[in-house]
């Protein structure tokens, strides 16, 4: 009896160390790779149309902010070819459109993983460089002679938003280009490349002094509404839907009205 129980003490020493091992086993969890929880670290990849540049890079650092070890990376560019890279398989979590026709693009080829949501409303301006050589005052001095006009592409959202407002305002324009996206056009207006453009409210406000915008009544037929949506089989996909409660919160709000955005 007296070698049973001191066998017992010894059984249990032995057995301890690996008893204890296997639990710290249990609840050690990897870092995330991009596909895990929002606090462990990963990439979470953002398609966004062009004109949301400055405010998503900002609410991008916000994010990184509250998520330790994430890394928010984003490809800025026209709505069109953005949503054409997802349905073809491009690796992205999120993607932010500039107008509802293109994000149908990627919800009819089943690539969104829920419907969009929209978070945001814009409306054309007409950019003209600081100087205004062209004596440009409303949309009707567009189609004046020799005026240089740059649109964005009909297929990209602020270029279908030019077209609308322009029809309403019964003004025919030839642009001297069609450009790939809305920062494009800002950028030849801001260069002095040319003597007027359509761009968004936002990116004229982004420009600064380079440009100034002048206001239309007929922009008011044309306003776009921006929606979001997670991608299907996101890489990161609970990162991807924290940075969309993040858009859509108070302080994503904040971000865009500050930047031009009109609520939608």
């Amino acid at each position: 009896m007296i070698k049973r129980a001191a066998a017992a003490p010894l059984l249990l020493a032995a057995l301890l160390p690996a008893a204890l091992a296997g639990c710290g086993e249990v609840e050690e969890t990897p870092s995330g790779t991009g596909g895990g929880d929002g606090g462990r670290g990963g990439t979470l990849t953002v398609f966004a149309a062009a004109s949301l540049t400055e405010a998503f890079t900002a609410l991008g650092k916000n994010f990184e902010g509250s998520h330790p070890g994430v890394r928010v990376r984003f490809d800025f560019g026209g709505s069109s070819t953005l949503a054409q890279q997802i349905t073809q398989g491009a690796p992205a979590d999120v993607f932010a459109s500039a107008n509802p026709a293109t994000m149908r693009t990627v919800t009819d080829a089943g690539d969104a993983a829920g419907p969009p949501r929209v978070f945001a409303r814009n409306r054309l301006v007409i950019a003209v460089p600081k100087d205004n050589p062209g004596r440009v005052s409303g949309v009707r001095d567009l189609s004046a002679p020799g005026l240089k006009v740059v649109l964005c592409a009909v297929q990209v959202p602020c270029g279908s938003a030019a077209k609308t407002a322009l029809d309403a305002a019964g003004v025919r324009v030839r642009p001297v280009s069609r450009e790939r996206d809305v920062k494009a056009v800002l950028t030849k207006v801001g260069l002095g490349e040319a003597d007027a453009g359509l761009v968004y409210r936002t990116d004229a406000k982004a420009a600064g002094g380079e440009v100034t915008g002048i206001e239309f009544p007929e922009a008011a037929e044309a306003v776009n509404d921006y929606p979001i949506a997670e991608v299907a089989k996101a890489p990161a996909g609970a990162l991807a839907e924290d940075f969309i409660g993040l858009v859509l919160g108070a302080r994503g709000r904040a971000v865009l009205a500050e930047a031009g955005f009109e609520a939608p």
